[in-house]
Formats: structure tokens, sequence, C-alpha cells
């Protein structure tokens, strides 16, 4: 029988201190490699959410160690020896896990605001790798990489001072590994900022099979003007469009807000749910733990999904028709390869407040608009269960392991 495959997994967060849906996709491909009878080790940033108890439970194997250029949902500000300290912090331990789990592959998972020379020293290991692109990292990353971007321009100076220091100064991303994007538009948006991967492939995640096998209500309940947001709380997600279309519902229409993001902007929300008489209609409330969401979701009436960027996937609005509730979206990016209007979902232009609002009151008065886009939707989630990722994602993983360098 051949030797369970060791997998170095690294990430900028992991569960229970996750930020968004994609680390949840992580966490599962983890879980399932090892059901699988393999070995995974998480490395990770030491990013904690504040509201999750120091002793919380941990998956196996999951390390704490790497620094990166992002505190408080900003940006670091670093001078140059400050940046060195922490580059040199973070290969050291690298290194060492490297050399003490001896991985068959190194995995890479949403890595935005990490030291992204750490690619480019797996690549001087010699270690196979992959890259599992979930959000666009490959574009906001580089920049937000200190060390890296001090030496972008710099020529020779760059070649010298990695000799100097023992640390990349840029990285090969073309040949450091087998790329794995979350949806066509994510590979799409990849290869027009300049990625030319030798080797690369689309293989789009799953919703949690625990969605999927909660028990079916007979009918869509009676309407209520409950919608639901759930999910990052930043600009691209478009939450004021949200916000805004509720000035345009019935007095008794609500809009719950849950999950975690920048501080600033939530406060801009406040703001605008203020200025617009909406303060008793518009909740804000702190990101669920994963097992709660399926309940969340079942409150709403309606979710709503008004991303303005183009999303890389989204697994909000699988999660919401996995439950039976209708979805009204921009179906901007990745989204839009299983959201179709009138189908499974009502669609509206992105920053369209009149747009979103015109959609809830049809899916409000037309029941039998709600049934179809609900039975529709169940159809959908169905067809992208997690559980076909994560045997394509260990598929990939095997294969990369006995792939020649």
């Amino acid at each position: 029988m051949p030797a369970p495959l060791r997998v170095l997994a690294v990430g900028n967060v992991y569960p229970p201190h996750h930020l968004g849906g994609y680390e949840i996709i992580w966490r599962g491909a983890m879980s399932h490699l090892r059901a699988e009878g393999h070995q995974a080790r998480i490395l990770t940033t030491c990013y904690r959410r504040p509201e999750v108890a120091p002793d919380a439970l941990e998956d196996p194997d999951v390390h704490r160690e790497l620094e990166w250029y992002w505190r408080d949902h900003a940006w670091r500000t670093l001078g140059p020896w400050a940046r060195l300290r922490l580059e040199r912090r973070n290969a050291a331990a690298f290194d060492r896990h490297l050399a003490a789990f001896r991985p068959d592959v190194i995995t890479w998972w949403p890595v935005g605001g990490m030291s992204l020379g750490l690619i480019e020293r797996a690549r001087w290991a010699g270690v196979p790798a992959l890259f599992y692109v979930l959000d666009p990292w490959l574009g906001y990353g580089p920049e937000h990489d200190l060390w890296n971007r001090m030496w972008a321009r710099t020529g020779p100076f760059a070649a010298l001072a990695e000799r100097f220091t023992d640390l990349p100064t840029r990285v090969d991303y073309d040949h450091a590994g087998r790329w794995v994007f979350c949806s066509r538009a994510m590979r799409e948006q990849a290869l027009a900022i300049g990625l030319a991967p030798v080797q690369s492939t689309v293989l789009s995640p799953g919703v949690d099979h625990a969605f999927l096998e909660s028990a079916r209500e007979p009918e869509p309940p009676p309407w209520r003007w409950r919608l639901l947001y759930t999910g990052r709380v930043v600009e691209q997600k478009g939450v004021e469009t949200a916000i805004e279309s509720l000035a345009l519902l019935p007095a008794r229409a609500t809009l719950r807000i849950v999950g975690e993001g920048d501080e600033p902007y939530r406060r801009e929300l406040e703001r605008l749910a203020s200025r617009l008489g909406l303060g008793g209609q518009v909740s804000f409330e702190p990101q669920r733990p994963h097992a709660e969401m399926p309940a969340l979701y079942r409150e709403a009436d309606a979710v709503v999904f008004p991303v303005q960027w183009p999303e890389p996937w989204g697994l909000v609005p699988l999660e919401a028709m996995a439950l039976g509730r209708p979805v009204i979206a921009t179906g901007r990016g990745g989204s839009g390869e299983y959201l179709v209007d009138q189908e499974n979902s009502l669609l509206f232009p992105a920053g369209d407040a009149p747009g979103l609002a015109a959609r809830v009151l049809v899916l409000a008065e037309d029941a039998g608009l709600r049934g179809r886009i609900v039975a529709a939707g169940y159809a959908t989630a169905a067809r992208h269960g997690e559980d076909a990722f994560n045997r394509a994602a260990l598929a990939e993983m095997l294969a990369a392991a006995r792939r020649p360098l």
C-alpha cells in the first residue's frame, strides 16, 4: 500500500479564526485529505479573531506562526528593517516545517498579505506545489508584500539583496507549481494581469454537505420581508446597495448584515442607514460560527448578494440555495457561472439600488416565482457539493506528488 501523502498547506487565515467562505473551503479539503488516510500540516498566520475563545477546538497539526502585512483589517506600514525581520522570521518558520514534516506536496490557499517570497523558497527547495486560487491575491498580494515590492524596480540590487539576506526578492509565479482556479473568471483575471502558468486548471468549490443534507421544507414559507446579507462587510461586496434598496421597500422590510470586515466602511454603512431613516430596519451582527449558518439563512425570506467586484466564486448564494432561500444577486465574476436570472436567482446590475428593490418586490408578490427559483436553486446547489471539489482537490495533490519537477 502506498505511503500516506504528506501535504503542507499554507494560507493566511484558518478556521476557527477565519474571515470568509474561502477558508472554510480550505478546511474542508484538509478534512477530506485526512479522512482518506493522508497527513496534512497547516501553516498559517498568527491572526486570531478576538471573539474566538483561546481554548477553542482546533484541527490537528495547525501552526499559527507566520507574520503578515495586514492587521486589524488594514494594511501595515513597516520600514525596511521591520520588513527584513518579518521576512526572516517567516522564512525560518517555513524552513523548519519543511525540514521536520518533509512534505510531498505544498498547497497554497488564500495568501494575500503574506510573505510571497515563501512561494519562491518552496521552489528553491524543489517541493511540488499546487495553488488553489480562491481570491484575487495575485493582483493585490504583490502590492502589499512590502519586502518584494521594495526590490521590484532595483535591478541588480535585488539580486545582491537576495544573496546577502538569503530571502527571495522576486517570485517566478509561472514556474512555481500548478494553478487550480476556483472559476473561469478567476483564471481569466489572473491571465489578464500577466500570469502565464505552465500548468493550470479550473476546479470550482462546493457547498458544505451539511447544508445539502438539511431537511428540505415542503414549500417556501410565507413572505415576511426579512432580507439577509452575510459575508465580509467590505466595499467591494456592495453592501451599501442593499441598504439603499431598503429605503425603496415597505417600512416593515428588514435587512440583517452578518459578518466581519472593514470597520470604517461599516461605520459608513451605519451612517447611511441612519441618514435614510432605516435605523430600526437594519441590523449589524458579528460573523456566526459555520455550524450556526443554516439557521441564520432559514430566518430570512431572501438572501442578497450585491457584489460590485468580479466575485471569484461565491459560496453564499450556493449555501442559500441549498437551504431553500431565493437569491437576489449581481452575478458578477465567478458567481455568474452558476447564477441564472429568472431560473435559479434574480439578477440586477451592480450598484443599482432601485434594481435590487424591484427584484425584491417581484419576489415578494409572486409566490409561484419564489417556488420555482427555490426548486432550481436546490438543483444548482446539489450540482456544486463540496465532496466533488474535495475529491478533485486530493486527486490534484496525488498527481502533483507523482509529477516530475
